[in-house]
C-alpha cells in the first residue's frame, strides 16, 4: 500500500502551530512544514486564498483543512496511530482529556492573545490596561491545571497526552511573553518536564529549519 502524502502545516514560528508540530513529532507523523511571516494576513496576502481567516496554523491533509490548533494536535495523534497520546471513550479520564484539551485554547491561550495585542503589539494606543487585565485573568484560570497536577505528573490517564501538548503550549507561551510570574512552582516544574521531551525539542528544531529555509527569522513572540 502506498504511503499517504505528508500533511502540510502552515505556521509562524512560536505560534499555536507549535501544538501541531509537537504532536506530529510525538506521533511520528511527517509534516511538510511551511513557515510564514507574521502576521500572514498582512505579510503574505496570498495565504488568504488558502485560509480566508488569515490565521495559523492551517493543516491541509488531502481534502481536509483544519485551523484549530488543539483539534489539529488530536487529529495528527490519531492519524499517526499514537493511541498513547489520546484518551478514548472507554477510559475513565476521557471527559477530562476533552475538557483540558479545549480548556487550553478557549480559556488559557485566548487571554494571552488579548494581552499580546493590547499590551505588546499595540502598546501606546491606550489599551495597555485591558491587556494587563487579561494577563491577570489568564493567571487566575491556571488554578484548574495546577489543582489537577497535584496528584500526578500529567493531566490525564497517568500519561503524556495531547491534553499536555495543548496546555503545555499555553504555559510555554506564558514564559515567552513575560507572563511566567503567573505560573505556580508546580506549573513551572510541569512545563520544564514537557519542554525537555525529545518531541518538543524536535518540533522547535523543525520550526527553526523551516523558517531558515523560508528566509525568515526566529519566533515572532
Amino acid at each position: 500500500m502506498a504511503e499517504l502524502p505528508a500533511p502540510t502545516l502552515y505556521s509562524c514560528a512560536g505560534s499555536r502551530g507549535l501544538r501541531a508540530s509537537w504532536a506530529a513529532e510525538e506521533a511520528g507523523v511527517a509534516l511538510d512544514l511551511r513557515m510564514l511571516p507574521f502576521p500572514p494576513r498582512f505579510e503574505c496576502p496570498e495565504y488568504l486564498e488558502l485560509n480566508p481567516l488569515g490565521t495559523v496554523p492551517l493543516l491541509v491533509d488531502g481534502d481536509s483543512r483544519m485551523t484549530e490548533s488543539c483539534a489539529i494536535a488530536h487529529y495528527l495523534a490519531v492519524r499517526g496511530g499514537a493511541d498513547r497520546l489520546v484518551v478514548g471513550p472507554a477510559e475513565p479520564d476521557y471527559a477530562a482529556y476533552l475538557d483540558f484539551t479545549y480548556h487550553a485554547d478557549a480559556t488559557l491561550t485566548f487571554p494571552q492573545t488579548v494581552y499580546l495585542r493590547f499590551a505588546r503589539f499595540e502598546k501606546g494606543k491606550g489599551l495597555e490596561e485591558a491587556g494587563l487585565a487579561y494577563a491577570r485573568w489568564f493567571g487566575a484560570r491556571l488554578a484548574k491545571v495546577d489543582e489537577r497536577l497535584a496528584t500526578g505528573d500529567f493531566l490525564c490517564a497517568n500519561r503524556f497526552t495531547v491534553a499536555d501538548i495543548c496546555v503545555g503550549y499555553a504555559l510555554y507561551l506564558a514564559r515567552r511573553i513575560g507572563l511566567e510570574d503567573q505560573l505556580t512552582p508546580r506549573l513551572v516544574t510541569y512545563l520544564d518536564r514537557l519542554t525537555h521531551r525529545s518531541g518538543f525539542i524536535a518540533a522547535l528544531a523543525h520550526e527553526e529549519d523551516a523558517s531558515r529555509a523560508a528566509g525568515l527569522g526566529g519566533a515572532v513572540i
